[in-house]
């Protein structure tokens, strides 16, 4: 099947409502992009981790409308355009979008991604790049947690020099599993992950049965704190966000076995202080270390 694109060129003020107009008149998809982009006057538009961006679209916003080739664009166009009553007049262009392989194209975005001293995360399409290194087989999907991000390389760097053989380890936040299934492989004897997102859960089973990390037990919160309620880790790691960690300090904290140890991340670097202060009450943590303007702070009880 063939796909053509409508492209719409609107003010900030006019770029939501016209691309739910879009949608409710017919179109596949709308994406809301900078008109300006790659040029000087581009701007950026970012929120906070855990936040909306303050702004939702462009002073200068290309909506980009897709349909299938044989589609009315003009009837379409014109269909949206009666939705919104203060706009007169909606000049569009069309281009074409080549077939292709998505899957391929997809796939092609993920390669394999090298992490510390010997772990790869691999995806299921891709064959290991070195032999003898600590692979995790992952896929993209629902779940955070591919590696790719900061705050989870951070970690994982962390857990690679800590993970002693026969330990436990706790991943609070456990997303895709990978900082559980990484433990296991490293040699933690006994593994908790826990996540608030049942979908999180599934897709952590999942990717722990297909590393071979069948020991690895997944609970939400409320089945967790039944099940575990009395147990203490020698490594505790939780990759969420700073509000979050805040709030669970003492939880958190009361499940590091005495002597053992606590990674975070999740945090901003000028967020540290902040976080270091929450647990300072239960336990001694600090900058363990940074990248890309992202923290991992960990501790150990004495």
């Amino acid at each position: 099947m063939s796909w053509t694109e409508i492209v719409i060129e609107l003010p900030r003020a006019q770029a939501e409502q016209v691309s739910d107009a879009l949608i409710e008149a017919g179109a596949l998809s709308v994406s809301v992009e900078d008109a300006d982009l790659g040029t000087e006057a581009e701007q950026p538009l970012f929120g906070e981790p855990g936040m909306e961006p303050s702004a939702h679209a462009w002073e200068r916003s290309r909506i980009v409308a897709l349909t299938e080739a044989d589609t009315d664009h003009s009837a379409l166009v014109n269909k949206a355009k009666a939705q919104c009553a203060d706009i007169d007049q909606l000049s569009f262009s069309l281009r074409s979008v080549a077939e292709q392989d998505w899957v391929r194209v997809t796939q092609a975005q993920f390669d394999p991604i090298p992490i510390g001293r010997n772990i790869w995360v691999v995806p299921s399409w891709h064959a290991a790049p070195v032999p003898d290194a600590l692979v995790l087989e992952l896929d993209p999907g629902l779940a955070f947690g591919t590696g790719s991000h900061p705050t989870t390389r951070l970690c994982m760097e962390w857990l690679e020099q800590h993970v002693e053989a026969g330990c436990s380890v706790l991943d609070y936040g456990c997303g895709s599993g990978i900082l559980a299934i990484l433990a296991r492989k490293l040699g933690a004897d006994s593994v908790d992950g826990v996540d608030i997102d049942p979908q999180a859960i599934s897709a952590a089973h999942d990717n722990a049965k297909r590393n071979q990390c069948d020991e690895v037990r997944w609970f939400v919160p409320s089945d967790y704190a039944l099940a575990r309620a009395s147990t203490r880790y020698d490594i505790v790691a939780a990759n969420i966000l700073s509000g979050p960690l805040k709030l669970m300090a003492p939880m958190l904290a009361s499940r590091v076995a005495q002597g053992g140890a606590v990674v975070l991340s999740g945090i901003l670097a000028r967020q540290a202080d902040e976080l270091i202060a929450s647990y300072a009450p239960y336990i001694a943590l600090s900058v363990a270390a940074e990248r890309e303007g992202w923290v991992a702070l960990a501790g150990r009880k004495e």
